[in-house]
């Protein structure tokens, strides 16, 4: 006697608005190995390992991060709390347009867009190298002519020359002030307690 065949049932469609699984234009299930899973799985690995580090970077630095910085100005201008308190320092010295255009220059040179460059190089123009701004910063002729030139076709790369000259002037004048300052000695006496407490 023969067997009888049994028919072959789809999945059923996908509801309204609901999204097929993550898989190619060739299977259900999400097992082969063709290139645009593959690319899938290594995009989530990366943005898993992108989550981590970024979660490691918001952490608060330690006592001996916090005591590192009076040995490197460049390792306190790369942590966010290091510049937040070095950012309150300069707000009470009424020099804080020096770490701000610092950091608007950092801000283009990671720019890509070549509109967004414009805009960003005009605005930081006009915030902190005009002579009319309220924020201007200290540069000497030299700097001052090569961005006037540069204005006419910006890039972002631009204010090279002028950032140098302003983390060279914030280094050497405003932060051996800054460790001697109670901004600082109060953020290390505050990491110390915390480290006794635990």
């Amino acid at each position: 006697m023969r067997k009888r065949q049994q028919p072959h049932i789809d999945a059923p469609p996908p509801a309204p608005g609901h999204l097929r699984p993550s898989t190619c234009c060739l299977c259900w299930c999400g097992c082969c190995k063709c290139p645009w899973n593959e690319d899938r799985v290594e995009r989530t690995e990366r943005q898993t390992k992108m989550d981590s580090i970024e979660a490691t970077e918001e952490q608060p630095p330690m006592l001996e991060e916090v005591i590192s910085w009076a040995r490197s100005f460049e390792k306190m201008m790369h942590s966010p709390e290091g510049r937040n308190v070095f950012s309150e320092f300069l707000r009470s010295e009424y020099s804080e347009e020096n770490l701000l255009f610092w950091l608007a220059c950092e801000g283009l040179k990671e720019e890509t867009n070549r509109t967004a460059v414009d805009e960003k190089a005009r605005i930081i123009y006009e915030d902190y190298v005009s002579i009319l701004s309220p924020k201007e910063v200290s540069l000497d002729s030299r700097v001052r002519e090569g961005i006037h030139q540069s204005l006419a076709e910006p890039s972002s790369g631009m204010y090279e020359d002028a950032q140098l000259q302003i983390y060279t002037l914030m280094h050497r004048d405003s932060f051996p002030r800054f460790l001697n300052s109670s901004f600082y000695r109060e953020l290390v006496d505050s990491k110390r307690s915390s480290c006794l407490d635990t």
